[in-house]
């Protein structure tokens, strides 16, 4: 059975799950604390959920282009950092 789906495979090197803290932010007054991508109101879970609804990174990207690969990494790498 084959799956249309776009799939996307990335490694997050242990290098890299160190850098998601120059690029999500923790502010009390901005969207109830919860962390953000680099002081702007899109929050960690807000790309989590376009991802885990289904959207490729190109689209995320197209539909907010302030936003850029790396955040989306560091979203990922903070994710992963507190399931441990």
């Amino acid at each position: 059975m084959s799956n249309n789906t776009p799939f996307v495979q990335i490694y997050l090197t242990p290098e890299y799950n160190m850098n998601y803290h120059e690029r999500i932010t923790i502010k009390p007054g901005m969207r109830s604390g919860k962390p953000c991508i680099r002081g702007m109101r899109i929050t960690v879970y807000d790309v989590l959920s376009y991802l885990a609804s289904g959207m490729t990174y190109q689209e995320i990207l197209d539909d907010f282009p302030y936003l850029t690969q790396e955040d989306i990494l560091a979203c990922l790498s903070y994710a992963a950092d507190r399931e441990r």
